[in-house]
C-alpha cells in the first residue's frame, strides 16, 4: 500500500466570510490551489455579501490560542498568515503565540478596510498590530491606504521605512486600491533594496484578492521559495485568479482561485 503523500502545511488566522469570497476559505482555496494543505483558525464571525460586510463579531482570544495550539501540536507547519483580526486582543494573543514559534515565517494582510471601504481598525487595533504584531512579520501586505494608515506618512518608501522599524522585514504594498490603468505592486527588502511588480488593471471589483494574494504568498513561502520569488509567483497567481473571476452574487466578484491546481511555478 502506498503512503500517503505529505504537503507543507499552512496555518491561518482569519474571519469567517459566508459567501466564500474573502477570509478563511479564500486561505483554504488559495493554499490548496498552490499545492499546500490548509490549517484554519477562526478569528471572527462575520455577516457580509459581495456587495458590503454589516458586522464583525471577533471570537474570544482564548479560543483562538486553543484552536492554534491544538493545530501546532499536531501538523508540522511550514509556514503562517493572519488576515482579519478583529480586536486588540486577538492580536495580542497572536503576537504571544508567534513569540513560541519565531522559526515560522509569518505573512500578515492587514485587512483595516473591506473590499466594500468599511473600516475594519480602530486606534487600539492599530497600536497592537504595530507594537506586538509587526516585530513577527516576515511579510506585510497592505494595500496603499492600509500602508500609510499603519505607518501615518504619505510617500510609500517613508511608509515602508516607518515599518521595517517596527521590526517587519519585507513590505508588499499593493496598488489596485489607486490604479487607473496599470496596477503597480512595490515590495521593499531588509536591506533597503526595491521590486516593482506591473500588472493590466482587470474591469470591474473584487471581492478577496488581498486574501487571496497573502495565502499564495504564504503556501509559496512554505514550498521554500524566498519572498521575492513568492511575491511574484502570488501576484501572477492572483492576477489570473481575478481575470477568471466569479461572478457570485449581486455586486463584487471573487477570484476564481481554482483556476490552477497543484504547486505554482514562478515565471
Amino acid at each position: 500500500m502506498n503512503r500517503p503523500q505529505r504537503s507543507p502545511v499552512v496555518l491561518t488566522f482569519s474571519g469567517h466570510d459566508p459567501g466564500g469570497g474573502a477570509g478563511i476559505q479564500a486561505d483554504i482555496e488559495a493554499i490548496g490551489a498552490n499545492g499546500c494543505h490548509c490549517c484554519t483558525v477562526v478569528t471572527c464571525l462575520t455577516r457580509q455579501d459581495s456587495c458590503n460586510l454589516y458586522s464583525v463579531t471577533p471570537l474570544p482570544a482564548e479560543q483562538i490560542l486553543d484552536q492554534a495550539r491544538t493545530i501546532l501540536q499536531d501538523s508540522p507547519i511550514a509556514a503562517l498568515k493572519i488576515g482579519l483580526l478583529g480586536s486588540p486582543a486577538i492580536a495580542g494573543a497572536i503576537a504571544s503565540l508567534l513569540a513560541e514559534h519565531p522559526q515560522l515565517p509569518v505573512v500578515l494582510d492587514p485587512v483595516l478596510t473591506a473590499g466594500s471601504g468599511t473600516d475594519l481598525s480602530s486606534p487600539r487595533l492599530l497600536q497592537a498590530i504595530r507594537e506586538q504584531l509587526l516585530p513577527h512579520t516576515d511579510l506585510l501586505t497592505p494595500n496603499r491606504r492600509e500602508a500609510r494608515t499603519l505607518a501615518s506618512a504619505a510617500a510609500l518608501p517613508v511608509c515602508a521605512r516607518k515599518i521595517q522599524q517596527l521590526g517587519c522585514r519585507w513590505l508588499l504594498i499593493t496598488g489596485a486600491d489607486e490604479a487607473d490603468t496599470e496596477v503597480s505592486n512595490q515590495l521593499y527588502g531588509p536591506a533597503g533594496e526595491l521590486q516593482a511588480f506591473t500588472w493590466d488593471l482587470l474591469p470591474g471589483s473584487y471581492h478577496g484578492s488581498g486574501c487571496t494574494l497573502a495565502a499564495a504568498i504564504t503556501a509559496q513561502l512554505a514550498l521554500g521559495l524566498t519572498v521575492p520569488q513568492a511575491a511574484r509567483t502570488a501576484q501572477e497567481y492572483t492576477w489570473n485568479s481575478l481575470r477568471q473571476g466569479l461572478r457570485t452574487g449581486r455586486c463584487q466578484a471573487i477570484p476564481n482561485r481554482w483556476h490552477v491546481r497543484g504547486p505554482a511555478q514562478e515565471p
